[in-house]
């Protein structure tokens, strides 16, 4: 009975957006749970040295392998192809001809990979050691299985979402997360370094395990074949090759990122992915959430000319983006010492390590609504088949990045004030060396730019967009302004209450501040008769009502 149960929940569809957003978010949380778990396990052994640089290096050739070939099948590109064959009934051959085109490349291009990568390591990483760098090439070759099982359980994700199998979906991360956590706690133990790698190769087998599942339970497993249909290959590669330069481009952009940070002091690598996992919660559980979400319903309205509808659906999921990711921008900057002292805060993950990567997620979380609006903005425009305006604002702000990031090098050498403003600022002045601050501001400069292009060029391509988004804007940061007021002030009254050098000492303080600073947010908010608030509690009473009904 359980088991048939949990069938019926794996396979259960999920229409409504609201409904789907928070299913998504719903589980993302729990992955992210796992990942925090994952993250402080990673700290408490090795801290932030050289060990963790040497992993986090290693991850860097796989990804852009799977961020490069894997958009071209990726769900932006395959789910309104999809949606059209199904309609037309020929979607078996049609998944059959994408599934074996891209089988075959994405093994070829990690072979090839494996044999170059002794070459191409010394050039991104000019601050590794000679034994590092070796080390670099020992994991990364390892790792090159995980971009083949991700980039598979990509394409079954795009069968996935259009049957809206949401749940199917929403557990691929907790399962990848499992896999990693088994490497740390059971793999290195065996194996050493390599065992963290082999953490996440099993990590990613299990991503692909549960979309494949679910796949044959739909009956849509697709097969080799040689009898391809090269015009509707062509067409797709076409449409697909614009997204995949931009991802690469945004992708070379993190890798040069942290190619600087390895020039830097020892920890710097590991100090800014801590950070970067740590912000990519909300991002993930709100950004990801609505923009996923959303995306089959906009292709099957922009497919069907129903733009009003198209329109009204960005629309409620952008006012609602910018809702949840500015109060929780607001949260990551004012509560984020204590946010990285509980998470990570303990074994060899010392008092600076806790305060450089506390700057970094600062930094970070300064673009966190803006990088949640690029995902729904690209989301959208590739629902309406329009390609190219996402593609060259994506690899004009990632170049942006690059820039801003020499200039913040240069300035930062060339102007001890620069410095110390930043190191002020960040409450880090105190600290030698806070070079790596310049990673996670230059990445935060170009989101936001990326986010105002697409914004603009959205409101420019489609009327009536930005009035009812800028209001909910408004009204957020005028609430997310009390809220951070009220919680900074906390901080200081639970200070002396709470033993802060314990863990519940610190999770008590940074809990009660941020409740408190929330408590304030929705009566601010109400005061200023906020749409979002209404519609959450709402969504929220229908479902409470649905589920005692």
């Amino acid at each position: 009975m359980l088991k048939k149960n949990l069938i019926k929940l794996l396979n259960k569809e999920i229409s409504g957006l609201h409904e789907a957003a928070y299913l998504l978010g719903f589980f993302t949380f729990f992955s992210q749970i796992l990942a925090l778990l994952r993250d402080r396990l990673l700290a408490h052994n090795f801290g932030a040295g050289e060990i963790l640089d040497i992993y986090y290096a290693s991850f860097r050739i796989p990804d852009f392998i799977f961020i490069s070939i894997a958009s071209l099948v990726s769900i932006s590109v395959l789910v309104p192809f999809l949606a059209r064959e199904l309609e037309k009934g020929n979607a078996r051959q049609f998944l059959d001809d994408i599934f074996s085109v891209f089988f075959v490349l994405i093994v070829l291009v990690s072979g090839v990979a494996f044999f170059l990568i002794p070459k191409i390591t010394p050039f991104i990483f000019p601050g590794f050691s000679p034994e590092t760098a070796a080390q670099v090439i020992g994991l990364s070759r390892v790792m090159l299985l995980s971009p083949i099982f991700f980039g598979l359980s990509n394409f079954f994700t795009s069968i996935i979402q259009i049957k809206k199998k949401f749940i199917i979906y929403a557990l691929s991360p907790l399962l990848y997360n499992i896999g990693i956590i088994i490497g740390i706690l059971t793999l290195y133990p065996v194996f050493g370094i390599k065992g963290l790698a082999g953490g996440v190769v099993l990590g990613a087998f299990f991503h692909m395990l549960i979309q494949l599942l679910g796949v044959y339970r739909l009956r849509f497993l697709p097969g080799l074949t040689t009898a391809f249909n090269f015009r509707r290959i062509k067409e797709i590669i076409l449409l697909s090759l614009p997204r995949t330069l931009a991802l690469s481009t945004n992708n070379l952009a993190l890798i040069f990122l942290i190619g600087l940070a390895s020039t830097m002091s020892e920890g710097s690598i590991s100090v800014f992915n801590f950070s970067f996992s740590l912000q990519s919660i909300p991002l993930s559980i709100i950004g990801v959430s609505y923009s996923i979400a959303a995306f089959p319903s906009l292709a099957k309205l922009f497919s069907q000319g129903r733009l009003d509808e198209f329109l009204k659906q960005i629309t409620a999921a952008a006012r609602h983006i910018v809702f949840w990711a500015t109060v929780a921008l607001t949260l990551f900057v004012v509560l984020r010492a204590q946010i990285v002292r509980t998470i990570l805060g303990s074994g060899k993950f010392d008092w600076v390590d806790t305060r450089l990567t506390a700057a970094c997620l600062a930094a970070f979380a300064l673009s966190v609504t803006a990088q949640s609006l690029v995902l729904l903005f690209v989301r959208a425009y590739y629902a309406a088949g329009r390609t190219r305006t996402p593609v060259w604002i994506n690899i004009f702000s990632s170049i942006c990045i690059v820039i801003f990031a020499l200039g913040l090098q240069w300035f930062f050498a060339k102007t001890e004030i620069a410095r110390d403003t930043i190191g002020i600022l960040f409450r880090v002045s105190d600290i030698s060396d806070i070079n790596v601050l310049i990673l996670p501001l230059s990445y935060s400069i170009g989101a936001i730019l990326n986010a105002a292009l697409l914004w603009f060029m959205f409101q420019k391509d489609f009327n009536c967009f930005s009035s009812e988004v800028k209001k909910s804007f408004w009204q957020t940061l005028v609430a997310s302004i009390a809220l951070g007021a009220v919680a900074y002030f906390s901080l200081e009254l639970w200070n002396n209450i709470f033993d802060i050098n314990t863990f519940w000492g610190i999770f008590l303080q940074g809990l009660l501040s941020g409740a408190g600073g929330i408590a304030i947010l929705i009566l601010t908010l109400k005061l200023l008769g906020n749409q979002e608030v209404d519609e959450i509690w709402h969504s929220i009473k229908q479902k409470l009502i649905n589920s005692t009904g």
